[in-house]
């Protein structure tokens, strides 16, 4: 269940004792990217109020758009399990990809060939130097786990952090159930 060894394909769970970081606090990260460079992740788990239509009036689409991180929140990103779709796409394990042709995408999206299910959006991403993840790691700021989810693109985004809290057991399940913001209990 629970790894020490950041790699693509893995989560990034943020430890309850970051409770004052307001970009990563009850974040789930999907690891895109992992090399003696350093590690790039999206954020799971936080929607913003964007549609995809709402930034590409070109697209026809009403996906939502979440935060993947505070680096290039300027940029979309979007990770997919449409390889065969969208040509250039950069495996990230056996199940997704990132990546890809936007202007086939444009083409898939506005004939409705792709659903909610294939594709997530992002703007911005996570990014760390390899020194500053191991030096997050080593103050247990994140737990690394595997993906076990079948398709991380239709997990709601309330419940992931929690029930990731509650599979790891003991203590973790105490914060689980704490209220977000514990001033207010």
């Amino acid at each position: 269940m629970l790894d020490k060894t950041p790699t693509k394909g893995k989560l990034l769970i943020a430890e309850p004792s970051i409770l004052n970081d307001k970009e990563f606090n009850r974040s789930v990260i999907y690891l895109t990217e992992h090399s003696k460079d350093g590690c790039i992740g999206f954020i799971l788990n936080r929607p913003t109020e964007f549609l995809l239509k709402d930034l590409i009036p070109e697209i026809d689409c009403n996906f939502t758009v979440y935060s993947g991180g505070p680096v290039e929140q300027e940029n979309l990103y979007f990770i997919h399990k449409v390889p065969e779709l969208i040509p250039d796409s950069i495996q990230i394990d056996t199940n997704f990809y990132w990546g890809g042709d936007f202007n086939v995408l444009t083409k898939l999206l506005n004939e409705k060939t792709l659903d909610s299910s294939d594709i997530r959006f992002f703007l911005g991403y996570s990014g760390w130097s390899i020194d500053q993840l191991n030096e997050e790691l080593n103050e247990s700021t994140w737990i690394i786990t595997k993906n076990k989810y079948p398709n991380l693109l239709t997990i709601k985004s309330d419940d992931i952090w929690r029930n990731q809290l509650m599979a790891f057991g003991g203590e973790y399940q105490i914060w689980a159930n704490a209220p977000k913001n514990p001033a207010l209990n």
